[in-house]
């Protein structure tokens, strides 16, 4: 057993690619391991195999009998099982720990550390060393860790510090690019954890200080420059533990054969490698763990020499301490891409802090594009990983390259884009409607139609992704039994089915006030007639099911006729290109607009969407906004609320998310 560590040892996060690789390495150590994770996964039912039992879920009852706890900040501070455990052993410091009691050889940096970390694994094993490893990553044939008698490959982590607590035989370093501003509170304080390391090792290879060229068939071995200088980082330390060039030369091929998961790995062909890519009459899907800029600009580079004739990414940033801390860095290292798609930031075990939100990144990356002029037209900001794919999936033509970048649960859609890859392209390329014409906005992508149903009407209230998507456009009714003037909604974006569906009103009023009944279509195709006390109305809400086809209105009351006038000139009047007030009064006893105008939200644009000079709940769109635009603008309007007052304002308009 491990001398530091007591019997019974159990791991609160165990499914973490580095929890599970140490778990399994104190199981061969003679410890009796338990583990818990918020999910099941393929990497639990591994542990699972290997006898260490895996509850799914967290609670205290877990630490019944056990003896000492390990723990990873992945997991919430406030998490029940975490508090209960009292004293824990971080998994950083206990790995650490293990290296420095064996002949260790650590590889740490920036990036390329997985890469790095396999590679040698992979050759020592090949050369007949016999090595145990812990690494943050796994291929086909190695999984995150293996026990054996030689030296000790770990990936030496420095996202919590713990890296300067090494004193390892052999230490690789391959890179430091300041990150995890979580962590670090600057480059200087960063810099120092790797120099400690350093300074403590038995020995250091430091990988920009090698010479490739020495070995010129790492060309032919693996994908990428990068990859090339992590292999000879690889090669340097078994030269220096005694191998000769021609036992090392000979072991490459099996050494360099794979990449780690998620490591420029190919999706789509299922049974070509990344080299072999034909973009002639055909596309391809490769996901990539890149999150850092310096990363993302070598997946560019590596996406870019394969030649397709337009290269797609979808990209989820990781963290919002790191999206606000790089910020500016990012948009760069897509100057490769034909498009990029972002999605909402991953935010792990963050909340969300300002300046770190996807509609900040997303903004830098359109000052860039209306800056400089470097950026193609194909930029989107999207809802979700799904809504992104799906885009992709519509308008995907042969020699498209799709890149699925991001260390967040953008993984999460892989089964989805296997399973709509499998399906053959259409013979004819799909038609589409555009969608901008149906918004006040005048913005939004297309649609080829079928797919979900969305209610409508000219100048709706509705916004629409600048995504392609395969949804039916559903033109609202009009009222029938009445005529439609309802005096206090006069010159208030919208259509009658939208009001109803959230219940729209003003000046006090709402228009659940004159409806009698409504109609509606379900997907089965079945209709009903649902009367005004059963729709569920409540402040712009409602519980109305399917498809609004008609909505019956009330008899005006008397006081009503001709007063559309006065409310008119009381109202005031909404500049073109909008879709009037953007969130709905919240709870508090202030205005939405009032929040907004306190939280200085006036200021603030984006692309060609900017907050109306008169009302600061009010977006309105110049002729070159997109509805992308539009979506990080209200997500900064709304964070602006939230960080100054801690109030969660709620979108009135349809399709906004925030």
């Amino acid at each position: 057993m491990t001398d530091s560590l007591p019997e019974k040892v159990h791991f609160i996060g165990v499914g973490g690619v580095g929890m599970a690789g140490l778990a399994f390495l104190l199981k061969r150590k003679g410890h009796i391991v338990t583990g818990c994770d918020k999910y099941a996964s393929a990497r639990t039912r591994w542990l699972e195999d290997e006898g260490i039992p895996v509850a799914i879920g967290h609670s205290p009852d877990h630490l019944a009998g056990v003896d000492a706890v390990v723990a990873t900040p992945a997991v919430p501070r406030d998490e029940p099982e975490f508090a209960a455990a009292g004293a824990v052993r971080w998994r950083g410091n206990l790995l650490a720990e293990l290296v420095n009691s064996s002949d260790g050889v650590a590889v740490c940096g920036t990036h390329g550390k997985t890469t790095t970390a396999t590679f040698t694994a992979k050759l020592l094993r090949a050369l007949g060393d016999n090595p145990s490893w812990c690494i943050g990553g796994e291929t086909g044939s190695m999984p995150v860790a293996g026990d054996g008698t030689g030296p000790f490959v770990v990936e030496a982590d420095e996202s919590d510090g713990t890296l300067a607590r090494y004193a390892a035989r052999t230490l690789v370093v391959t890179s430091i690019d300041f990150d995890h501003p979580e962590h670090f509170k600057g480059a200087a304080e960063y810099r120092a954890c790797y120099d400690a390391a350093i300074a403590a090792a038995g020995d250091v290879v430091k990988s920009w200080e090698l010479d490739p060229s020495d070995w010129p068939e790492l060309d032919k071995l693996v994908v990428g420059r990068h990859n090339v200088v992590n292999a000879r980082a690889a090669i340097e330390v078994a030269l220096r533990r005694g191998h000769t060039r021609e036992e090392i030369a000979s072991a490459l091929p099996y050494a360099l054969s794979e990449l780690p998961d998620r490591r420029f790995e190919m999706v789509h062909p299922p049974s070509a490698s990344p080299r072999s890519a034909d973009f002639a009459d055909a596309f391809a899907v490769v996901t990539d763990y890149a999150h850092h800029p310096a990363e993302l600009s070598c997946a560019m580079s590596m996406a870019r020499d394969l030649g397709p004739r337009r290269l797609r990414v979808l990209f989820q940033p990781h963290r919002h301490s790191r999206t606000s801390a790089l910020l500016n860095e990012f948009p760069s290292a897509f100057a490769a891409a034909d498009e990029v798609v972002l999605l909402p930031v991953y935010s792990a075990f963050e909340k969300p802090i300002p300046g770190g939100d996807i509609a900040d990144l997303y903004a830098a990356f359109r000052r860039r594009q209306m800056e400089s002029g470097l950026w193609p037209e194909g930029l989107i900001l999207a809802r979700s990983p799904l809504e992104a794919w799906r885009h992709v999936h519509l308008t995907v033509r042969p020699g498209d390259l799709v890149l699925l970048a991001g260390a967040g649960d953008i993984v999460g859609i892989l089964p989805k884009v296997r399973e709509d890859c499998a399906a053959p392209l259409p013979a004819e390329p799909r038609r589409f409607t555009p969608l901008a014409p149906l918004s006040f906005f005048r913005t939004g992508g297309a649609t080829c139609g079928g797919g979900r149903r969305i209610v409508v009407g000219q100048g709706s209230n509705t916004w629409f992704s600048d995504c392609a998507d395969d949804c039916e456009i559903v033109r609202p009714p009009l009222p029938s039994g009445s005529s439609f003037g309802i005096p206090w909604m006069a010159g208030i974006p919208g259509t009658i089915g939208g009001w109803a569906k959230m219940n729209a009103g003003a000046f006090g009023h709402s228009i659940s006030e004159r409806i009698e009944s409504v109609t509606v279509e379900r997907d089965d195709g079945s209709r009903e007639t649902i009367p005004a006390a059963a729709c569920g109305f409540g402040y712009r809400t409602s519980s109305i099911p399917g498809t609004i086809v008609d909505v019956k209105l009330k008899p005006p009351p008397v006081e009503d006729e001709g007063a559309a006038a006065d409310y008119l000139a009381r109202r005031k009047r909404f500049p073109p290109r909008t879709c009037g007030s953007v969130f709905k009064n919240p709870p508090c006893g202030k205005t939405a607009g009032e929040l907004l105008d306190a939280a200085g939200a006036k200021t603030l644009a984006v692309g060609g969407a900017r907050v109306w000079e008169e009302h600061a709940n009010v977006i309105k769109t110049e002729e070159d906004a997109t509805s992308s635009d539009v979506l990080a603008l209200a997500r900064l309007m709304a964070r602006a609320v939230q960080f100054k007052f801690g109030v969660a304002l709620q979108p009135e308009i349809s399709g906004i998310v925030v």
